[in-house]
C-alpha cells in the first residue's frame, strides 16, 4: 500500500510504499540530503519532525530509522547555502593551447580518377594544419560530402585530441566545461574558448550526501546496494551545472564539446560507474587509473553530441585525480623547492616533495572537519560558526550569513580546540577540564568529550602520515619550505589555530599558504592546454604512493600524534 509524505519548507509530496524510510522517500521526492553516515542512525544529522494530517503536535525522529506506515508530514529545519569555494591561486590559463579547436580548412575536391574518400581528404587537410585524426567519426561523415560539395571545401572542423567532433559551415563558438567532483560539493567552470575566457563558475552540493558524508559510507552503500543511484547521483549534478552555466552565459549546451573531471578516487569511480570494491578492501587499490577520453552522452552529460569528457588519472588507493589536478595547478613538474601539499576534506590528501621526486598519501581525517562525527558539527553553510578567539580571555565568535548559530564548521571546530587549549579548557591530552561538554554562550552550541577526540584522531593520522612521508624521502620536517593548503577547509582555516592543535608543524608556520581550490584550477588547466593534460599521466604515474594502513609504524606513529603540543619539546 502506498503512503503520502509531505516535506517541508520544500512543500513536496510523494508517495512511497509502506516500510519506506522517510530518507528514502525524500531521496526519491528529489530533495537534497544530508545523511552523513549513510542511513545507519549513528551521526543523528537527518534529525526532523514527524506528524500524520491533522495531528496538533510534532514528534522528534530520524529519517533514516523512521518507516513509512501511513500519510505523514515531515518537517526539517532549514540548511543554509553551503559556501562552495570556486577560485584557487593556480592560474586556470598557464598556455593557451586548448583540448578543443575550432579549424578552418579548405579541402581539396575530388578529381576525376581519383579515389580518395571525403573523409581521407577532411583527414588530411586537418593534418596539414597539424591535427592528426586517429579515427573516423561517422557521425560526422553523414553529411559530410553534401557540406563539402555546398561550401566548395571550405568548412570549420571542431577537433580534440585527434577527433573530429564536427564539421559545419560557419565558426563555431566552442566552450568547455571543467569540473571538481569534490565529496561534498562540485565546482564547475564554463571555459569560453573564442573568447580564452572562463565567464561562468557555479558551485552546488554533491547530492550523493544522502548517501553518506564520507567516501567510506558511500562505499559501503554501493557495495550492498549497486553503484547505479550513486553514479547517476553525480551525473545529474554536473549535468545540472552545465545546463545552469550554459543559461547563465547566454549559450546552447550543445555549444559544450569538452567536459574535463577531477574527483578523489571514489569519486572518480562512483561517477564512472565503477564498483568501488578494490578501494575498501586491502590491498586498496583503485580499479583503473590511467587518464580516461570518454564519450560524454554515454554519462548523462547533455553537451555537443561528439563532446569528449576527459577524467584525470589518479595516484592510487585515496590519492585520486583531485590530487592530480592540484599538482597541475601548482606546476609540480617544475617545482624546485621541497613543498607539502594538503587537501584536506572528508579525505585528507598529501603531497610531499618537488620536481625530483614526490610521495603521496592519504588520511582519514575529513569525516571530523567536515563534522559528520561531530555532535553539533556541520558544513560551512549559513548558521555555522566558522572561527572563534579569545578577548581578554573572553571566547567570541563568527557566525556564517551573521545569524543565529547552528552548529560548527571544520575551521571554526579547530579555533575553538585551540583557544580551549590557549585557556586551560582542555589539557594537553584532550581532556575537558570540567565535565564532558562545553556549551558556547546561550547558543545552543556546544563542544563534547568526544568531538576533542575525534579532532584528537583526524590530526594524529594527518601529522602521522606527513613524518612517515618525510622518512620515505629522507628528510626532516623543518627542510619543508613552502606547505600549500588547498580546498575549503584550507582556505578558511586560521593557520594559526592549525599549529596550535598540531595539525601542522608549528616550525612550518610562515610557510603556510592557502591555494584555494587548486584543484578546480587543475580541472580548468587539463582543456585549456593540452599540454597540461599529458603532464597530468606523467604526475600520477612518477608520484610515488604510501599506503598507510599497511605500514607497521604507521599506528606507533599516530599513537604519539595524539596529544596536544609538542612531543619534541617534552623531550
Amino acid at each position: 500500500m502506498d503512503y503520502k509524505v509531505r516535506f517541508e519548507p520544500e512543500g513536496r509530496e510523494v508517495a512511497v510504499r509502506a516500510g519506506t524510510t522517510l530518507l528514502e522517500a525524500r531521496i526519491a521526492a528529489g530533495l537534497p540530503t544530508d545523511a552523513p553516515c549513510g542511513g545507519r542512525g549513528t551521526c543523528g544529522k537527518c534529525a526532523c519532525e514527524v506528524r500524520a494530517p491533522g495531528e496538533a503536535n510534532w514528534r522528534e525522529a530520524l529519517m533514516c530509522q523512521t518507516a513509512v506506515q501511513g500519510d505523514l508530514e515531515v518537517r526539517l529545519p532549514e540548511s543554509g547555502r553551503l559556501r562552495v569555494l570556486m577560485d584557487g591561486t593556480g592560474e586556470p590559463v598557464r598556455r593557451w593551447n586548448p583540448m578543443v579547436r575550432a579549424v578552418k580548412l579548405t579541402v581539396p575536391p575530388c578529381e576525376k580518377g581519383d579515389r580518395a574518400s571525403d573523409w581521407d581528404r577532411l583527414a588530411a587537410a586537418l593534418d596539414a594544419q597539424g591535427f592528426p585524426v586517429r579515427e573516423v567519426n561517422l557521425a560526422v561523415c553523414a553529411g559530410l560530402g553534401r557540406l563539402l560539395a555546398k561550401r566548395r571545401g571550405e568548412v570549420w572542423a571542431v577537433v580534440s585530441d585527434g577527433h573530429v567532433l564536427e564539421v559545419r559551415a560557419d565558426p563555431p563558438e566552442v566552450y568547455m566545461a571543467a569540473f571538481d567532483l569534490g565529496t561534498t560539493s562540485i565546482a564547475g567552470y564554463l571555459i569560453h574558448v573564442n573568447g580564452r575566457s572562463v565567464p561562468v563558475a557555479e558551485g552546488m552540493r554533491n547530492p550523493q550526501a544522502q548517501y553518506g558524508g564520507d567516501v567510506i559510507s558511500r562505499a559501503d552503500w554501493a557495495l550492498n546496494n549497486g553503484v547505479e543511484a550513486l553514479a547517476e547521483c553525480a551525473r545529474g549534478a554536473l549535468d545540472a551545472l552545465i545546463r545552469r552555466m550554459c543559461t547563465e552565459a547566454g549559450v546552447s549546451w550543445e555549444r559544450v564539446y569538452a567536459v574535463s573531471l577531477a574527483g578523489n578516487t571514489a569519486m572518480h569511480h562512483l561517477f564512472l560507474g565503477i564498483a568501488p570494491d578494490s578501494l575498501v578492501k586491502a590491498p586498496y587499490n583503485p580499479t583503473v587509473s590511467g587518464p580516461l577520453a570518454l564519450r560524454a552522452s554515454e554519462y548523462g552529460l547533455h553537451a555537443h553530441p561528439e563532446a569528449l569528457l576527459f577524467a584525470l588519472p589518479v595516484i592510487g588507493g585515496f590519492v585520486g585525480a583531485d590530487t592530480v589536478a592540484c599538482l597541475l595547478s601548482g606546476d609540480w613538474l617544475n617545482r624546485e623547492k621541497l613543498t607539502l601539499m594538503i587537501d584536506i576534506g572528508t579525505n585528507g590528501e598529501l603531497v610531499l616533495g618537488n620536481r625530483d621526486r614526490r610521495v603521496a598519501c592519504s588520511t582519514a581525517a575529513g569525516p571530523a572537519f567536515e563534522g559528520a562525527k561531530i555532535a553539533c558539527g556541520m558544513r560551512g553553510a549559513d548558521g555555522a560558526i566558522d572561527h572563534f578567539w579569545l578577548e581578554d580571555g573572553a571566547l567570541r565568535w563568527h557566525v556564517i550569513g551573521e545569524g543565529a548559530a547552528k552548529g560548527l564548521c571544520g575551521s571554526g571546530l579547530v579555533d575553538l580546540v585551540a583557544a580551549l587549549l590557549a585557556r586551560g579548557d582542555i589539557d594537553a591530552t584532550g581532556r575537558l577540564e570540567d565535565g564532558d561538554k562545553f556549551d558556547i554562550g546561550d547558543t545552543g552550541v556546544y563542544l563534547t568529550q568526544k568531538d576533542i577526540r575525534e579532532v584528537q584522531l583526524a590530526k594524529a593520522a594527518m601529522a602521522a602520515g606527513l613524518r612517515l612521508m618525510a622518512g620515505r624521502l629522507g628528510v626532516q620536517i623543518d627542510q619543508i619550505e613552502e606547505v600549500d593548503i588547498a580546498g575549503a577547509f584550507g582556505n578558511y582555516i586560521n593557520p594559526d589555530s592549525a599549529c596550535a592543535i598540531g595539525l601542522l608543524p608549528a616550525e612550518l608556520r610562515q610557510a603556510i599558504v592557502p591555494v584555494g581550490n587548486a584543484a578546480g584550477a587543475g580541472a580548468q588547466l587539463a582543456l585549456t592546454d593540452a599540454g597540461v593534460w599529458a603532464q597530468a599521466a606523467e604526475l600520477a604515474r612518477s608520484t610515488e604512493f604510501l599506503e598507510l594502513a599497511t605500514l607497521p609504524e604507521f599506528q606507533e606513529e599516530f599513537v604519539e600524534q595524539l596529544n596536544f603540543g609538542d612531543d619534541d619539546e617534552d623531550e
